[in-house]
């Protein structure tokens, strides 16, 4: 028989084994990651969580305002490519997850008044208007999953930070009251696997596509590459290059520069997990 030590010790091993395997689920499963940040159990950035299945960007705005952000999108589908567009008033979307509630699943967002930040908040109800419009914009972080797979490291993921992003001198095409330039995120990519990266990336359009930029951060206003305007800098190895890609929180930007009235977004790096499978954003190659 075992002792009161060991049995004690089997029971301490088994619900670090069930809480393992909790956590597990909960960040391979959308729904059950969305449940975690609803109860406030998750707070943190979500890149690596869930990693086939589609990320979005949160953009809340009026309805006066949500002409011009749908045709801003669309002349600059590259930094702001649409997963879905809510119905007025909605908080749930009818494609990416039927059962999510926008106001609550995302981890952490940011509160917009006359184009500035004025607050940061894990629960988005009180600040949500009547006449709201919702808009799910695509994310690089779909493509991890991909990228993981074929063996690139993700060197954010490996340091537990937040993904870099820049401003940049890369002008939008404006649409009505909203114009700005274009932000970028960056990952560190072996020189050698920087055709593999954009091969895959490039087969992923609504999450940004291909690179827009590889190497030569000056080339596109970037000063220090270890200083970013939002999140976190990660390490360079002297045997990778900075890859930059079209960013979703672009409209973040341009919708400061454009001074708008009110908007909800998601925080940089804290996107709403969806219930879209990865490869439902794949470009689809046309057979010969």
């Amino acid at each position: 028989k075992n002792t009161k030590r060991e049995q004690t010790t089997d029971v301490k091993h088994s619900r670090i084994h069930l809480y393992t395997l909790q956590h597990r689920c909960m960040m391979d499963d959308p729904r059950s990651f969305r449940a975690a940040v609803r109860r406030g159990d998750v707070c943190g950035p979500t890149n690596g969580v869930c990693p086939d299945y589609v990320q979005c960007n949160l953009y809340v705005l009026r309805q006066k305002d949500a002409y011009d952000f749908l045709l801003f999108c669309e002349r600059n589908k590259q930094a702001c490519p649409v997963v879905e567009v809510c119905d007025i008033g909605s908080v749930s979307p009818q494609v990416a997850g039927r059962d999510a509630d926008l106001r609550t699943d995302i981890p952490k967002y940011s509160i917009y008044q006359n184009g500035e930040l004025v607050k940061e908040v894990t629960d988005a109800t009180e600040y949500w208007p009547e006449d709201s419009v919702a808009f799910l914009i695509g994310c690089s972080f779909t493509c991890e999953g991909a990228l993981l797979d074929a063996g690139i490291s993700l060197r954010s993921i490996e340091q537990k930070k937040n993904v870099p992003m820049y401003k940049t001198n890369i002008p939008c095409r404006p649409a009505g009251a909203l114009s700005g330039n274009m932000v970028v995120s960056m990952k560190p990519i072996k020189a050698v696997d920087v055709a593999l990266e954009v091969q895959i990336t490039s087969q992923f359009p609504q999450a940004h596509g291909g690179p827009v930029c590889v190497g030569c951060p000056d080339a596109i206003g970037i000063d220090d590459i270890m200083k970013p305007d939002w999140g976190d800098s990660v390490d360079i190895q002297p045997d990778e290059v900075p890859v930059f890609h079209a960013c979703g929180v672009t409209p973040q930007n341009v919708l400061m520069e454009s001074k708008i009235e009110f908007a909800i977004t998601h925080s940089p790096g804290h996107m709403f997990v969806s219930d879209l499978r990865a490869t439902s954003c794949m470009r689809r190659c046309k057979r010969e």
